[in-house]
This record gives C-alpha cells, structure tokens and sequence, in this order.
C-alpha cells in the first residue's frame, strides 16, 4: 500500500535535459526537505502481428507470427533494460553530489496517467523541456507538458538548461486572482524563503491593482521573504518580464497558470510558447 509521504516527482525521458530535470528536482527537494522520485514512462511499441492478417498462406504465416511474437518479446525486454538503467543512472548521478533520498519508479503507457498515480504523494513535479522543441515564437512546447500542466493543481517546474543553483526569483503578477492565490502560495512555502524575490506588475495602473501588487508584497515580507515590488510601464507582458529578468539576472520565473483577464493568455495559446521559447531560466508553474 502507498504511503502518504510526499515527494518530488521528477519526470525522466533520457534526452539531454534529463540531467537538468534531476538537479532541479533535487534542488527543489532538498529545500523542503522532501524525497525525489524518479519516474520514467515507456511506451512499448504495438505489435504488427495484426498486418499480415490473411496476407500469406496458412503455414507460413503461423510461422512469421511466431517470429513476430519473439519480435515483441525482445522489444519489450529492450524497452525494459533501457529504463531500467536510465534510471539507475539518474539516481547515481543525483547520489553523487547529494544525499536526498532517491526512489525510483517504471511505467508504461502514458505520461499522465502515471503522474496522477502518485497524486497522494507528488509535492511538486519536474519536468524537462527540449531545446529543439523550440527553435521560434510559435513552438509546441510539448503535448505531454501542456497535459499535465492543464490536468495538475500542484506546482509544476519545467527545466531546459543546466543547472544552476537559484539565487533569486521573479513572480510575474496582475492583481488577478490567480496571480494572487501563486503569490499565497509562495508565501505559504519554503522553496524561494531566502532567495532575492521580485514581484514585477506590467501596465495595470489602476488603484486596485496598485493596491493589491503592495499588499501581497507585504505578505511576503511578513512572511520572512525578500522582495520587492516593481510596477512597470504598459508593454508586451513577454518582452517586459523577459527584459527584466534578464536586467536583474533573476533565475527563476514563477507564474500563476491558467490566469484571467488580458493575462489568461499566458497560458492559454501564443504567449505560452513565446515566454517558453524566450528563455532558458526554469519557469515555475503555480495554479
């Protein structure tokens, strides 16, 4: 039976930012105090027993189906043998800098399903994004990405470049709900306590919106963060937070996914891809 323990899930493929994935988990748990999980999903490939069907005559085609089934066997026993040491080898690698504690997971199918196995534990995920998945503006950031952050309510990390120990961290915000709720759950949580923060608001002059950028600055700072505020001028929400980011060198990216108003488009369409495809900086994702 599965414990309630928690965990941070890092999800594994063994593409070249499979090593980022397992860094930032294990700095992500090492913060909270928390076990990685490694987990690799494999898909077995189908069989092609089922094309030959009435192709061939009878006793030929009984012994091909024969040699397919071994086909299939060796194929799986292949795909077994893989994971198995992508695994291992994922775990030597965190175990060789840090002594958080690894489990590791295998499973076939699909990515989702197997996440939401471990829903009762799964603290955070970390996922990997691939450098050649997005080359311009309007990337596909990647179908299983994109699923799971639209089917998960708990933070989700998503990686492309080495690591890099984070020294600061920059909270995009518009006064909406969910950029309120993600900056609650910044504060209610030890990951970024420590970290130089930045609370940056683009346009949005109003005085609700004003007021509500200087109170959630002051729950942070109640609760024991450095941060502070910054309301810049109208402009394109990607450009501004990018130039930003990169003019205060900030490591980190946290966004409210999923928000309202002119900023629901972060994550709904273009601008998702744009803020994915324009930086390389680990992007955290809060709902």
């Amino acid at each position: 039976m599965m414990t309630t323990q928690q965990h941070i899930l890092a999800c594994i493929d063994g593409s070249a930012v499979t090593e980022s994935v397992c860094d930032y988990a294990t700095w992500y748990a090492s913060r909270l105090n928390l076990p990685v999980a490694l987990l690799h999903v494999s898909e077995v490939p189908a069989s092609t027993r089922r094309d030959l069907s009435g192709s061939i005559g009878i006793d030929s085609r009984q012994l091909l189906l024969d040699e397919l089934t071994q086909l299939d066997e060796q194929r799986a026993r292949v795909v077994n043998s893989y994971s198995n040491a992508l695994i291992q080898d994922a775990k030597s690698h965190i175990k060789s800098y840090s002594d958080v504690e690894v489990n590791t997971y295998r499973r076939h199918g699909k990515l989702l399903p197997a996440i939401e196995h471990f829903n009762p534990k799964n603290r955070a995920i970390v996922m990997g994004r691939r450098r050649e998945d997005h080359t311009n503006d309007r990337i596909n950031i990647g179908s299983q990405i994109e699923t799971v952050v639209r089917a998960s309510s708990i933070p989700i990390l998503i990686s492309s470049a080495e690591f890099e120990t984070p020294s600061s961290y920059m909270i995009a915000f518009d006064g909406s709900k969910t950029a309120i709720k993600a900056t609650e759950m910044v504060a209610n949580s030890e990951l970024l306590k420590g970290l130089q923060g930045h609370i940056v608001m683009i346009g949005n002059h109003d005085d609700a919106t004003t007021n509500s950028l200087a109170r959630v600055t002051m729950q942070l700072k109640k609760s024991g963060f450095t941060v502070e505020a910054h309301h810049l001028p109208e402009s394109d929400v990607v450009t501004g937070l990018l130039q930003f980011q990169t003019e205060k060198a900030i490591d980190i990216i946290v966004v409210g996914a999923y928000g309202h108003s002119k900023w629901r488009q972060l994550f709904i369409g273009s601008t998702t891809t744009k803020i994915i495809a324009k930086t390389s900086s680990p992007i955290i994702l809060l709902r």
